[in-house]
């Protein structure tokens, strides 16, 4: 199968986007190309309400230099990407958008806006950043995390990375997301302080501490992904060769994964952070349209649960 025309799990995910309305999203400096083009096109496939936030004149003519139709575009004109990273959070505080997304301006200069104490998008969670991934030779969309935020994450924090995770796969139409805790091996040793995590983990997760998945760790990626090589091993486990979502150990290891994946196996990834107040979609100039595409519908999806969450609280 080949990497342009994908595996078609991400059309049954934008097929369930097709009866939602667009959400309005603060696009933060799309003052390049593809990232203007990105949010426009998903725009035009009624994912997103794009509200493209940067120097106006700027945003105009990259349109024009590229054919990108701005018709139904709002713009909001701030001088530079620092200003649109807090305008775009402030569009976010203020309820006008509903998702934050990145444009061209550095992941860092997005996400300290988020993270700013007083004025940011911060939770009682932690925030992660989590792979959505059609990998051609798996059955299902897979979900790695984290690859992107967290360095080295202490055990509470990998609570928040699975919980972020296992929200994001319900709300992605899995009823009860298997997360599968990676490791070199499969069975708990003191010498390696991420077996111990994942023991700990599935304890909690047992405990009601992690909620709504279903958790089996240590897991060597081969008996993670694989129900023969579990079986070889002798691992009973309903995880074992059926997760929805992968948990590194490190964002070395999750980094590294969700690459290789890409690279050595013709994976498209769509890229999300969660944990703050609303999802933000971040994509990275090496991302093909249709990357782009499935990171807005994954967000969109989100975005309708998080409202579902919030009338039921109200």
């Amino acid at each position: 199968m080949s990497h342009i025309t994908g595996t078609g799990k991400y059309e049954l995910l934008l097929e369930r986007c097709r009866s939602l309305e667009p959400v309005p999203t603060a696009v933060a400096h799309p003052c390049e190309a593809s990232a203007l083009a990105g949010a426009v096109e998903a725009g035009q496939k009624g994912l997103i309400a794009p509200i493209l936030v940067g120097p106006e004149m700027k945003i105009r003519e990259i349109a024009m230099k590229g054919g990108i139709d701005l018709a139904n575009a709002k713009i909001v004109d701030v001088s530079h990407s620092h200003a649109a990273a807090s305008k775009a959070v402030e569009l976010v505080r203020q309820g006008t958008a509903e998702l934050l997304m990145k444009g061209s301006l550095h992941t860092d200069e997005l996400l300290s806006a988020v993270v700013a104490r007083e004025t940011g998008l911060r939770t009682g969670r932690r925030i992660s950043h989590v792979f959505i991934m059609d990998v051609p030779t798996y059955h299902k969309v897979l979900i790695v995390t984290d690859a992107a935020i967290n360095i080295a994450p202490a055990l509470d924090d990998k609570v928040d990375i699975i919980q972020n995770a296992i929200d994001l796969a319900v709300s992605l139409g899995v009823s009860t997301p298997k997360v599968a805790i990676l490791a070199a091996v499969e069975t708990v040793n003191s010498k390696m302080p991420a077996t111990i995590d994942a023991a700990a983990l599935c304890k909690m997760a047992d405990r009601g501490q992690i909620k709504g998945g279903l958790l089996d760790g240590p897991l060597a990626f081969d008996n993670a992904i694989s129900k023969e090589a579990a079986k070889i091993k002798g691992i009973k486990s309903d995880v074992a060769g059926d997760p929805d979502i992968l948990l590194a150990p490190d964002l070395e290891a999750g980094n590294m994964l969700a690459k290789q994946l890409s690279f050595l196996a013709n994976a498209d990834s769509a890229g999300l952070v969660l944990g703050a107040r609303v999802p933000i979609i971040l994509t990275s100039r090496a991302d093909s349209v249709r990357s782009r595409i499935a990171s807005c519908g994954v967000a969109m999806l989100a975005a309708h649960a998080r409202r579902k969450t919030l009338e039921v609280a109200t």
